[in-house]
């Protein structure tokens, strides 16, 4: 089939605009994590949406790109690295993109501004209290990393203090100054962390004030969120894309639905009430173990947690017969892969909706799918998950089709008798007709 060219929208690219003499982050230029912070909102989307009609145009037509009503502050999560400067004073920043340089930054225009208020006033009391910041290059010191998630609909805060080692001096006196400052705080969590690399986390949690967890709700479901488990830092968009995936499936109240990447639940859960059974697959432990938990707090019972490689369990699911009638898909950037293709591709799903935060690797992967006619893409919603950033996650859908075999001739059921008694018919008319 030959696929009408959708017509592209025109834009300039934010990168090659002419840069302001002013720009209103006061930042921009030693950071440069938010690529589009001068571009006016509306033009950003208009960016964003040609780049998603030119990549994937060739499959569907490409929907209007969903913005944000207000695109800015809207991160829930919030990691910040710390520098001690020489008078002893403690400031929070980010690394400048690309680079292991720190720049101090106190009020981020991505950011929720609860977080940034909490983290720096973290920091000042980690310089109060003379406790040691970790030093990379001396390979030295005690704090690497402050963290705040934040419940967006909730309004519950956690603080995650990154350590190399356990030990934390005057744990229940600094606590208590910092509860006095931010009473609001719902949990505080030491992360040790003594790997040389940039991970952020590390696998060991120590509970210092609170459960370890905080919650938020999403498309009226209840979420348990702890210090390494995947959460949307995004809630309002997560929520649009969530409520977009469930309409593309379609479920009718009987259906299989394998939830891959399920991180701690969220799609998995949405959609069980509308199916019949759902199984959710994620690698992470800690995710697998918040979903477990989310389950029970929403009082979903059809559905069932399994912690696995996404394509490892679908190989041994359809070696063992296993059938589904919807597939979501919501890997990490770097897409499902080749190998889960296939996989999927023997577990013969009717519907896949596919969640990708990477429409390159999503680009490449449609093409897997639909290389041999066996799936075809039936819609693709781009959203502006990430504004002031040239990111953009996507939301598709492919639907299996039933294969016929073409017609090869026409099949003749009689014998060299009847087939000249037919001639000889034919013959004598056309004599009469002359």
């Amino acid at each position: 089939m030959i696929r009408k060219k959708q017509k592209q929208v025109p834009h300039t690219s934010g990168r090659n605009e002419k840069k302001r003499s002013k720009s209103r982050c006061s930042v921009f230029a030693k950071c440069g994590a938010c690529s589009h912070i001068d571009v006016p909102y509306e033009e950003q989307l208009s960016i964003k949406q040609g780049s998603m009609i030119k990549l994937l145009n060739t499959f569907c037509y490409v929907d209007k790109i969903v913005g944000m009503d207000d695109p800015f502050h809207y991160r829930c999560k919030v990691n910040s690295v710390l520098l001690k400067r020489k008078d002893g004073s403690v400031v929070h920043g980010n690394y400048s993109e690309g680079t292991h340089r720190i720049v101090p930054i106190e009020n981020c225009l991505i950011e929720d501004e609860r977080a940034d208020r909490l983290i720096t006033d973290t920091a000042k009391l980690l310089g109060d209290f003379k406790i040691k910041i970790y030093n990379d290059r001396s390979d030295f010191g005690l704090v690497r990393y402050l963290m705040v998630r934040i419940g967006k609909f909730t309004g519950e805060m956690m603080l995650v203090i990154v350590t190399r080692s356990p030990i934390f001096p005057s744990k229940n006196n600094f606590i208590k100054a910092l509860l006095k400052i931010h009473p609001e705080v719902k949990t505080v969590v030491q992360n040790v962390n003594s790997r040389s690399d940039s991970m952020v986390l590390g696998d060991r949690d120590i509970v210092m004030y609170g459960k370890g967890y905080i919650t938020d709700e999403l498309c009226g479901m209840k979420f348990r969120i702890s210090p390494r488990s995947f959460y949307q830092v995004n809630p309002v968009q997560a929520e649009k894309i969530y409520k977009r995936a469930i309409e593309l499936a379609d479920l009718k109240g009987d259906e299989v639905v394998i939830d891959a990447y399920c991180g701690t639940g969220t799609i998995g859960l949405i959609a069980a009430a509308a199916a019949g059974r759902v199984i959710g697959v994620e690698l992470n432990a800690d995710a697998i173990r918040d979903a477990k938990k989310n389950a029970e707090i929403n009082s979903v019972e059809n559905i069932e947690f399994i912690c696995d490689d996404s394509t490892k369990f679908l190989e041994d699911y359809a070696e063992k017969g296993g059938q589904a009638d919807v597939v979501l898909l919501d890997p990490p950037r770097a897409g499902v892969g080749d190998a889960l293709i296939e996989t999927l591709k023997r577990v013969k799903p009717s519907r896949i909706v596919y969640v990708s935060c990477n429409p390159f690797s999503l680009e490449r992967d449609l093409k897997k799918f639909t290389e041999d006619g066996e799936y075809t893409v039936k819609a693709i919603t781009p959203y502006d998950m990430f504004p002031m950033t040239e990111h953009v996650e996507v939301v598709s859908l492919l639907e299996r089709m039933t294969k016929r075999k073409p017609d090869t001739g026409i099949s003749l059921s009689l014998d060299m008798g009847e087939y000249y008694d037919i001639i000889e018919k034919e013959t004598m008319n056309r004599q009469k007709n002359e």
